[in-house]
């Protein structure tokens, strides 16, 4: 496993790394204990950055989660969650008030069984009134963040000007990290545009959705993934061609996204053992350039096209 640290934080991590979603029952139906056993085995075996939101599985997540962590070394794992998106009794809804931050991050401490948490995130700032969040959730999360109970800041989101906006409109040292998915893929390399700046801010950067939830996978895009026809017929055509090769689409595209050294480390979400054991090997791999590029010839058509302006 290769280690890189998130900008300034001192933080070296896997560069893959454990998204804990999947916990939350949000893509398939939930074991709880194969899903605790999939944290262990990510840790045992080199990742030692995981992250959850309480709006994943409208805070299952972060429960099962937490039950996981109670057998492992604080030491062991970096841990990163999130205020701003929530759910309760089966609704979505969004909070950014100061008020409802900290007592988000009380919350997480609880349910995560911790003391303090590693990077303390905005969760995808694109549903957010970005002037609310540079004046009232990032000074609450100073605060936190000066109390000792979150350790780093930072910000998740699709849009990537978003991130550029929020960073210019904050004192310089508050933003300590991005999280960004879908934009550096097979697919859709977008957040290379960005890494120039983000690094001149001493932003460290995490990639997440190497499968671009499901666009680059044999089973294919779920029914509601919100990219355009055309994006997705390419997709599937890819993953045909990889077939065809006695490959898979998802070996090659979760080698491709941690194979970038700007990047400090990318997510992945599973609940399933097997599957978190396959994914480090293909991180470990060599990255197959000739099918790469036969990919990314397919691909080439509706390369970065994505679902919202970004």
């Amino acid at each position: 496993m290769e280690y890189r640290t998130i900008g300034n934080t001192g933080m070296a991590v896997s560069n893959l790394s454990f998204g804990a979603s999947s916990l939350g029952g949000v893509f398939h139906p939930l074991k709880e204990e194969d899903g605790i056993r999939a944290v262990h085995t990510a840790v045992e075996n080199g990742i030692n950055f995981i992250d959850v939101s309480p709006y994943y599985g409208h805070e299952k997540a972060e429960t099962v989660l937490g039950k996981a962590l109670k057998d492992i070394k604080r030491s062991k794992y970096y841990l990163s969650t999130k205020v701003g998106r929530y759910g309760r009794n089966g609704i979505n809804y969004w909070d950014y008030s100061a008020r409802r931050t900290r007592e988000s991050v009380s919350e997480s401490l609880d349910r995560l069984n911790i003391d303090y948490i590693d990077i303390i995130n905005v969760h995808d700032i694109e549903f957010a009134d970005l002037e609310q969040v540079c004046n009232e959730t990032l000074p609450a999360l100073v605060e936190i963040r000066n109390q000792g109970l979150a350790r780093h800041i930072g910000i998740t989101n699709l849009t990537l000007r978003h991130f550029r906006y929020v960073i210019d409109h904050v004192p310089q040292g508050t933003v300590e990290s991005v999280l960004s998915f879908c934009h550096y893929c097979l697919n859709d390399d977008a957040l290379t545009d960005y890494l120039p700046y983000f690094e001149e801010k001493n932003v460290g950067v995490i990639n997440a959705s190497p499968f671009s939830m499901g666009l680059l996978t044999e089973r294919g895009a779920p029914e509601w993934h919100p990219a355009p026809k055309p994006l997705q017929d390419a997709c599937k055509r890819a993953a045909a061609f990889c077939k065809s090769q006695g490959k898979t689409i998802e070996q090659l595209a979760l080698r491709y996204s941690v194979g970038n050294r700007r990047i400090a480390t990318t997510l992945f979400s599973t609940t399933r053992p097997k599957a978190v054991l396959q994914n480090i090997r293909w991180a470990n791999e060599p990255l197959d350039e000739e099918l790469l590029a036969e990919v990314q010839k397919i691909l080439e058509p509706r390369f970065r096209d994505t679902w919202l302006n970004s």
